[in-house]
């Protein structure tokens, strides 16, 4: 029987992104690799300036690739003295980088702070995260295209505060869906092509880099710090940042921001799949829905459940990160530190929605003869907008909307359909002949330009490479 006294988590209250590319790419060993990644990219830099000797470069480049070698657990535990998980990190490398080159171990971490490399490797572990996102999100925007497409023209009810409003598609509907999931990609990407490295040393001035080469008798210049922070960039493959943003939070903030704004489209679509799939609605089913310890009857919209949970969870986690860009002095205490665990969370939310929401769209059942009943829920009060516009023209508005109103009562009193009612109206029976009232009471042909309006956002590709 497994251990209950391990600390591993092991994502049991977080089924949305078990078990998913996202949940190892944010795991601690993901980001202890990040740390190593960053710590050999600045030596390899240094290097190539000539701030270091070439074999530094390759012993930290090697001694960083043994990762199983590097005890996450213990290196937790060894950072509460610090506050950070570099300290014992960079502690352990330099042992590993000893056992290869002695001459090596003067460089490994020269000149850095712990938040470059900290920093540098969170925005490393998001690149790789955002990776797998984008892609479940071209998935699902693929998916959602082909339901607007097959689904052009097929009437549902459109709601509004709760209650039937007027008819629309469900193409219209999808092809909203799909504007919001190509808005996220959009943001998403555009915020991933950003992510920059980063390296200031002590307080942002890269003053160590300079000291270091003065010492070693190089000549510095005033623009070494650029060209290393350049250099370190590109060995990263992250951006290179116009200054070190220890406390210029914005490439957190605007991350955090872009996750909210991914989890609410998805909480949009998942929002409306758990509406339309009630019961008594129908509309629509999780291609394979889960089931209930208790009922055996039952077929859950799970992805949908999941997909809504990390959309109330990641707009509270964005907060903290936007609250750090009100961080004071050149490096914080306490608002950096609190920007580690929410933002790893709210990439593995994200990272779990988007992959349910792929595998929703793409097994989602469209019901249309539901639909089409639950048009007839109110035995034509769903087109009274339309016949409100034709009786105005007819017999004026005022009157036609008084006798709309005793029509519609009438029918709702009496249990029947809204052209029966209006044929009992003095003002209207002899306007219209019988046939244009049932014509006009057709929830089916009142869709506007439903049509036109899905074909144009359909055209929207909003997809980059």
């Amino acid at each position: 029987m497994p251990s209950t006294d391990s600390f591993e988590d092991l994502g049991l209250l977080s089924p949305g992104p078990a078990g998913s590319p996202v949940e190892a790419a944010t795991g601690d060993a993901a980001y202890v690799r990040a740390m190593l990644d960053a710590e050999a990219a600045l030596t390899r830099a240094q290097a190539a300036l000539g701030l270091a000797p070439a074999t530094a470069a390759e012993a930290v480049t090697a001694a960083a690739a043994e990762t199983d070698r590097y005890d996450v657990r213990d290196l937790a535990l060894r950072a509460r003295s610090g506050g950070n998980p570099v300290i014992p990190l960079v502690a352990d490398l330099t042992a590993a980088v000893a056992e290869r080159d002695r001459q090596a171990v003067a460089h490994v971490h020269r000149g850095a702070t712990s938040q470059d490399i900290l920093d540098t490797a969170t925005m490393l572990v998001a690149a790789r995260t955002l990776e797998p996102v984008l892609a479940d999100l071209g998935r699902t925007a693929d998916a959602l295209a082909r339901l607007a497409a097959e689904h052009r023209d097929t009437p549902i009810a459109g709601r509004t505060l709760t209650q039937h409003a007027v008819p629309t598609t469900f193409g219209l509907k999808a092809v909203g869906w799909r504007s919001l999931v190509l808005d996220a990609h959009e943001r998403l990407a555009a915020v991933r092509a950003a992510l920059p490295a980063q390296l200031g040393g002590a307080a942002g001035t890269l003053a160590a880099f300079h000291a270091f080469a003065e010492a070693d008798g190089t000549t510095a210049g005033p623009y070494l710090g650029l060209r290393l922070l350049a250099g370190y960039a590109a060995e990263t493959g992250l951006s290179e940042p116009t200054l070190p943003w220890h406390t210029l939070r914005t490439p957190v903030a605007d991350l955090g921001g872009a996750l909210a704004f991914t989890a609410g489209a998805l909480g949009k679509l998942a929002a409306d799949v758990l509406l339309l799939s009630r019961t008594e609605i129908g509309e629509l089913g999780e291609g394979s829905g889960g089931g209930s310890s208790a009922m055996p009857h039952k077929a859950n919209p799970v992805r949908a459940t999941l997909i809504a949970a990390a959309a109330r969870q990641v707009p509270a986690l964005a907060s903290v990160l936007y609250a750090g860009l009100a961080a004071e002095d050149e490096r914080p205490a306490g608002a950096w530190h609190a920007e580690w665990q929410p933002l790893r969370q709210a990439l593995r939310l994200v990272g779990g929605a988007a992959r349910d929401a792929a595998e929703l769209t793409e097994g989602l059942r469209v019901h249309p003869h539901r639909m089409r009943d639950n048009l007839d829920a109110t035995d034509g009060l769903i087109i009274s907008e339309r016949l409100a516009a034709v009786l105005a023209a007819l017999i004026g508005r005022g009157e036609a909307r008084q006798a709309l109103s005793r029509a519609s009562r009438h029918a709702v009193e009496q249990g029947m359909e809204l052209d029966e009612a209006l044929r009992e109206e003095p003002g209207i029976a002899g306007a219209l002949p019988q046939d244009r009232l049932r014509e006009l009471t057709d929830p089916t042909q009142y869709a506007g330009s439903a049509g036109a309006l899905m074909d144009r956002a359909l055209r929207r590709t909003g997809r980059r490479p």
